[in-house]
């Protein structure tokens, strides 16, 4: 049946806004009553359209053969939406028609008159939610690659040194003693002639101008062997001579000599005296010389911390510090180091840093360092005072960059105070 559609008579239900209609053929006749869109498709024994369009059924409508329709249909369409589909398919262009490429997937409109069925696609709008995600992942901190640098080092060992530090950290608990040893073990000697023993071996190996690793292996081979051995008062001295000489041939190139260090200590113990204190020690350790010391995350710390020369030179200073102290043996080697490099950052630069880089190598978090870092500025303050300023000379020198004379960060004891 042909309908003639004219501007003066126009069937009202087959207007489409702000369109004009011209004269078409349907394959049958247009009643008052609803009808699927299959009974008014142009070519007899076409299949149906459906009434929702998805992004498949498009794209292969438009593909070599345009009669090829969807195989499903999800409910009847009303006339005037079929009008509308029947209508825009001969006004529109063929490139119109045709989906363009976008990974947005078409909009799904219901079965409403109201609503005009979209033919092209539409971009969808991200949420401002989901925006400001995104914006707290862009200024999120990043986490630096500290070896990228080192990766042509063949010394760097770039290949496996993550896997170095974690055995240091595994086997640091091997080195650590009890921090109630001098109670327990030990009835002629105390915390305080440790102290001094330890602050003279400092003055000893800036003598000697020893490598840094020397004299923290030196103070472990001390307190290891004074948890295990008891020590007359008078043979303490000899204890620390001892554990210098075999620290110094366990790290060193050029090793001091018996007759040094019986000079260094006014003659106070013989040769054999030396050689018999050296066997009783191996023999009581075991022979095991090869344990992590703090120095060794140090290091890797101050790597992590992309550090400068200054801060070197204060976070050896505040370590050196607190191998003095008796009652700091209760920390981790590794979290030792951690705190000295922490409150050097504080002391230099003025404000609370620890970046999620030394975060993430450390393992330590800031509020896990504040109560080992608070006790480290006690230190620091009175380094100048008192009979032990062995660390605070060895540092107040051109050397090593005056480090010791770095103020000290008060702010981080006082918001306890507060």
């Amino acid at each position: 049946m042909e309908i003639s559609v004219d501007a003066t008579n126009k069937p009202t239900n087959l207007q489409v806004k702000g369109e004009k209609m011209v004269t078409r053929k349907f394959g049958v006749e247009i009643s008052n009553n609803r009808r699927t869109l299959g009974a008014i498709n142009q070519k007899p024994g076409a299949q149906l359209y459906p009434c929702v369009v998805n992004k498949r059924a498009l794209s292969q409508a438009n593909g070599n053969n345009e009669n090829n329709a969807v195989n499903q249909i999800h409910r009847p369409m009303t006339r005037k939406l079929a009008a509308q589909i029947a209508n825009k398919k001969q006004c529109f262009p063929e490139d119109v028609l045709k989906p363009k490429p976008s990974p947005e997937s078409f909009k799904v409109w219901e079965d409403v008159e109201d609503r005009p069925v979209p033919m092209s696609l539409e971009t969808k709008k991200p949420q401002k939610d989901h925006m400001e995600v995104e914006m707290e992942d862009i200024l999120e901190e990043p986490v630096v690659d500290i070896d990228m640098a080192d990766s042509k080092d063949p010394c760097a060992v770039v290949e496996y040194v993550q896997d170095l530090h974690s055995h240091y950290r595994r086997m640091e608990s091997s080195g650590m003693v009890s921090p109630n040893y001098m109670l327990t073990q030990q009835s002629d000697i105390n915390e305080r002639m440790r102290a001094i023993l330890i602050d003279w071996l400092v003055e000893v190996h800036h003598k000697f101008d020893l490598q840094h690793e020397t004299l923290f292996l030196t103070v472990n081979l001390i307190d290891r062997f004074l948890a295990r051995q008891s020590v007359a008062r008078k043979k303490l001295q000899l204890v620390g001579l001892v554990a210098m000489l075999l620290a110094c041939k366990y790290e060193e190139v050029s090793v001091p000599v018996v007759d040094d260090l019986i000079f260094i200590s006014d003659k106070a113990y013989s040769r054999s005296e030396i050689l018999e204190m050296e066997k009783l020690m191996l023999n009581t350790l075991e022979f095991n010389m090869s344990v992590p010391t703090p120095y060794v995350f140090l290091k890797r710390y101050l790597k992590a911390a992309q550090s400068e020369s200054k801060l070197e030179q204060v976070s050896s200073f505040l370590m050196e510090l607190c191998l003095v102290e008796y009652e700091m043996i209760k920390f981790s080697p590794s979290f030792l180091a951690a705190a000295s490099v922490y409150t050097a950052q504080c002391s230099l630069y003025g404000l609370q840093q620890w970046s999620k880089t030394c975060e993430w190598h450390t393992n330590y978090s800031e509020d896990q360092l504040l109560e080992c870092s608070r006790k480290i500025v006690g230190y620091q303050e009175n380094a100048s005072t008192g009979r032990l300023t062995g660390v605070y000379r060895k540092y107040n020198t051109s050397k090593f960059g005056y480090a010791a004379k770095c103020e000290p960060a008060k702010f981080i004891v006082d918001q306890t105070q507060q």
